[in-house]
């Protein structure tokens, strides 16, 4: 019962995220965190933010870590295959329609449509993150890791994996 639970915490936000993986995280995180209680949104965010540190697709990487908390190896396998699921029948079944109809000013007007809601749902889960920081740590050192998280990525040009890494391991250290 635990697989198929996965299958589904993980191909319904592929179906629904337009976008990839950025657009089905708060997809992702409804399912795993509200619907299946499996993780708090603390987990969440630091499951999140590992994945975002290594390389490859995130929401393929969130899906083979939580299946694999959830259900062993074929947990995690199960959630990767229902990740790329949607994409993978979409691909192979809407491609010569696409291609077709690709500069239908009807397509065009749905891309511009989406665009917003995703950076509403996105918003949404950046809010949550920063409510559960404010409640774990406290206001102060909620800015401090932010704006120093912003100074080294955007003005010293640190890749953000290594200041993923060195906030991971501020927390550990300090925060624990």
């Amino acid at each position: 019962m635990i697989y198929i639970k996965i299958f589904w915490a993980f191909f319904i936000p592929g179906i629904l995220g337009y976008g990839g993986g950025p657009a089905s995280i708060p997809l992702i995180e409804n399912e795993v965190v509200d619907e299946y209680g499996w993780m708090t949104v603390n987990e969440f965010s630091e499951v999140l933010a590992i994945g975002n540190a290594l390389p490859g697709p995130i929401a393929t990487k969130m899906a083979g870590y939580i299946g694999y908390t959830q259900g062993g190896a074929l947990g995690a396998t199960v959630g990767v295959f229902a990740t790329v699921a949607p994409s993978l029948i979409l691909m192979l079944g809407l491609l010569g329609l696409l291609m077709k109809y690709k500069e239908s000013p009807r397509v065009k007007r749905l891309t511009i449509v989406v665009r917003p809601v995703i950076a509403v749902l996105l918003g949404v889960m950046t809010y949550d993150f920063f409510r559960s920081s404010y409640e774990d740590v406290g206001t102060i050192q909620t800015i401090i890791i932010g704006g120093i998280a912003y100074v080294l990525m955007e003005k010293v040009k640190i890749h953000p994996a290594y200041v993923i890494s060195a906030a991971l391991i501020y927390g550990a250290l300090v925060l624990a």
